[in-house]
């Protein structure tokens, strides 16, 4: 019988292939290592590209989103200037329809003049309702005798021609029909209604020399005097007893001359306000002469409005009487 030789599992040859094994698996992940490594440097080079692609990303955005701002903001400031332009247009426009509102009630108001001024040319052309008495013009019944001579001359429309626009030329002739009666005199003024200077004044005492070169310059100046006055010669009269009149030049003999056609306040008021600036002396005399001239511009016509007209008739003729002058009624113009 053959004998047979135990058989050994762990031989040298197993061992050999059981090396070779754990070699191979060894070499296996040392290679699978060095290509996980090479994947993931990859993959951290191309994580860096997307992270460096979106930061320029945002970059943009961050660029896009300051120029968006920037345009609303002028967006915005260009609403607001529109806004401030169309309410600048609004505010035009509403003045412009003012001005045209305005123009157009001074044009309905020129109309209404126009027809008053057919009417008056109509009336002139009729024979006058009330005929005033016949008297003879001044300076004829005026009181004469003094040294200094002011006119008080009213210059508002119904003493003006209204063919020139000038004063009537019956009322520039009294006034030098009045002037000639004094030859010479050591002052001289001409005041309009308002009481405001018609020459100026010189030398510092608001009287003007006499002399032919200032008595022709208010003949002209009286001829194109443009500016209109209201229908009231009182204030002038007060102007001249405040103002040109001194009470301590024992000299001085004043005399005023009063041209116009209505009065428009109370005449009591006014009676007593003279009485208190040209009070009566111990013998009843007053220092200063009134006179005046009345031009039947209002009172002729019956469509003249109230009777401002006949009111300065009366003031006036109570007015001279009282201080020692005269009133003279023109009829006709």
């Amino acid at each position: 019988m053959i004998r047979r030789r135990p058989t050994q599992v762990f031989s040298l040859a197993f061992l050999d292939c059981i090396c070779c094994g754990f070699g191979a698996v060894i070499l296996i992940f040392v290679l699978s290592i060095d290509s996980k490594e090479k994947e993931k440097l990859h993959l951290l080079e191309d994580l860096r590209k997307i992270m460096a692609a979106q930061l320029a990303q945002l970059a943009q955005l961050k660029a896009n989103r300051d120029d968006l701002d920037r345009s609303n903001a002028r967006v915005a400031q260009l609403v607001i200037d529109a806004r401030l332009k169309n309410d600048t247009i609004h505010a035009l426009l509403a003045d412009l329809d003012r001005k045209i509102s305005s123009e157009k009630k001074g044009q309905e108001a020129l109309l209404v003049d126009i027809d008053e001024l057919k009417k008056e040319i109509a009336a002139r052309q009729k024979k006058p309702e009330m005929v005033l008495p016949d008297v003879k013009p001044a300076p004829v019944g005026l009181t004469v005798g003094q040294n200094y001579i002011a006119f008080v001359i009213d210059t508002s429309g119904s003493m003006r021609d209204p063919n020139t626009g000038g004063l009537w030329s019956i009322a520039i002739r009294k006034i030098e029909e009045v002037l000639d009666v004094y030859p010479q005199v050591s002052g001289i003024q001409v005041l309009n209604a308002d009481g405001g200077f018609v020459l100026g004044t010189r030398g510092g005492t608001g009287w003007l020399p006499d002399n032919r070169e200032v008595r022709d310059q208010i003949k002209r100046t009286l001829r194109r005097y443009d500016q209109d006055t209201i229908s009231n010669p009182v204030p002038g009269i007060y102007r001249v007893l405040r103002s040109l009149y001194n009470k301590d030049d024992p000299n001085m003999k004043l005399g005023i001359y009063v041209f116009g056609d209505e009065f428009t306040e109370t005449a009591d008021a006014v009676i007593r306000r003279l009485d208190e600036l040209n009070p009566e002396d111990e013998n009843g005399n007053r220092k200063v002469v009134i006179n005046a001239v009345g031009f039947p511009t209002t009172i002729r016509f019956t469509f003249s409005m109230g009777n401002t007209g006949v009111k300065f008739a009366n003031l006036m003729r109570e007015v001279c009487f009282r201080h020692g002058g005269a009133f003279i009624a023109l009829q006709d113009l």
